[in-house]
């Protein structure tokens, strides 16, 4: 970037601050949405509050199912089979 073209959009800069905190948000949260490990620990969580009883069955149910639905699609089409 040259000088000028640095000088005339510098009043942009905080905007594109912004939206470089928003992209680097937007990839963690996939990254936490699609990461294995991340959904295996969730998996505890949702197991430990079952049985503490913080959380009925039929929730704890719900959120396992989903949960697992999320680790199939992270592990890609074949279910983390090679093809």
């Amino acid at each position: 970037m040259g000088l000028i073209s640095g000088l005339l959009t510098l009043p942009l800069a905080p905007v594109r601050g912004v939206i470089w905190v928003a992209e680097r948000l937007s990839e963690q949260a996939r990254r936490e949405l699609t990461d294995p490990a991340v959904i295996r620990a969730r998996l505890g969580e949702v197991e430990a509050a079952r049985a503490s009883g913080t959380i009925s069955d039929e929730d704890a149910t719900a959120q396992e199912e989903e949960l697992v639905r999320r680790l199939w699609q992270a592990k890609g089409p074949t279910g983390g089979l090679e093809v």
